[in-house]
């Protein structure tokens, strides 16, 4: 255990630039031992972001050997999985195996715990020994390696009910279906972009918390995952699209509507160029929520001003207060999520 000054933000893992917070840093101190403020976890498995997977897999192909070698370049490098395109990360599933003496984290935590961390590999300290698997239809990747966290870094025991696997899966975008739930409060037409597993547990979340007249309206290129979850009760009606096709978005938008437009639109693409996808259907006050790594945010606000759209445009933040708990709830109700999800990862 070292005994240097441990800063609760994680200030003491930074190495470049000086006084930068560990997640604006391009290098992390990832080295043993711990500081005394510090948890260490065993790491088992990196799930990675959606946009940051996609953009592996575009850039070196359908390789799991290459995917492997690159993330481990990247983590090499850097201390810290942190896609140098995309700027994303993902998180990570392992066990417990040290608490430091002065170490206080969100939630209590034993030595072979097994736990998730619910904030970004961006910002965290990741020394890899091994790549063992690559799950190239999971965004997952097998290995063997330590993971250090601060007190201000949430994490969450995994449950004993659910698969770990699909749990870390839901975990890594649980952010969504919470903000999800307090945007459908007054809302009656709800359009998702992206049917993957952000898109299927924030409808699962406004069917659950919405009103009795929401009606809410699935767009992705896969029609047939549409088609089984419309056939479940999570979308009212469903239109195969391509989100990089603005005009395409918003005929069927308006087709599935009558004319009307959707009062919020959920982007959760994994692409780049969606922006105005999410943007033209959505009504003048409206609510734009991008739960989309890829997302260009200056294109989005450009891309507002130049259609003369007034519509409030959210950022999505992996962090909400009672996230993790509402997301795995959805999980466990909604047997078409837990068994897509399932798929993915198995």
């Amino acid at each position: 255990m070292r005994d240097d000054d441990a800063h609760n933000l994680g200030l003491h893992r930074v190495l470049e630039p000086s006084g930068a917070l560990p997640q604006a840093a391009t290098r992390l101190d990832a080295a043993g031992p711990a500081f005394r403020n510090e948890v260490v976890i065993d790491v088992e498995t990196l799930n990675i972001d959606s946009a940051s997977f996609d953009q592996i897999v575009n850039d070196v192909g359908r390789d799991e050997k290459a995917v492997g070698s690159r993330i481990a370049a990247i983590v090499a490098e850097r201390g810290k999985m942190q896609n140098p395109v995309t700027g994303s990360g993902g998180m990570l599933l392992g066990r417990v195996r040290e608490l430091g003496t002065d170490y206080s984290g969100p939630v209590p935590l034993a030595v072979g715990d097994p736990v998730a961390t619910l904030v970004s590999l961006t910002l965290t300290p990741l020394d890899l020994e091994e790549i063992t698997a690559v799950r190239l239809d999971a965004d997952q990747v097998d290995v063997r390696g330590t993971a250090y966290l601060w007190p201000s870094s949430p994490v969450v025991a995994i449950p004993d009910d659910l698969d770990e696997r699909v749990a870390l899966a839901a975990l890594d975008v649980c952010g969504a279906p919470a903000q999800a739930k307090r945007l459908v409060a007054d809302c009656r037409r709800l359009a998702i972009l992206g049917a993957g597993k952000s898109g299927m547990i924030c409808a699962a979340a406004a069917r659950e918390f919405g009103g009795d007249d929401l009606e809410i309206f699935g767009l992705d290129r896969d029609v047939e995952s549409l088609q089984k979850l419309a056939s479940k009760g999570l979308f009212d009606d469903i239109r195969g699209v391509n989100a990089r096709r603005p005009v395409e978005v918003l005929a069927a938008v308006e087709e599935m509507t009558g004319g009307e437009p959707a009062d919020v639109v959920i982007n959760t693409c994994n692409v780049a160029g969606t922006e105005m996808a999410a943007i033209l259907p959505v009504r003048p006050g409206g609510t734009v929520y991008f739960f989309n790594m890829a997302t260009d945010f200056s294109r989005a606000a450009l891309g507002c001003e130049g259609i003369g759209r007034d519509a409030q445009l959210l950022i999505g933040n992996g962090y909400a207060e009672g996230h993790a708990e509402l997301t795995l709830d959805l999980v466990r109700r909604y047997e078409v999520i837990r068994e897509r999800i399932q798929a993915l990862v198995a």
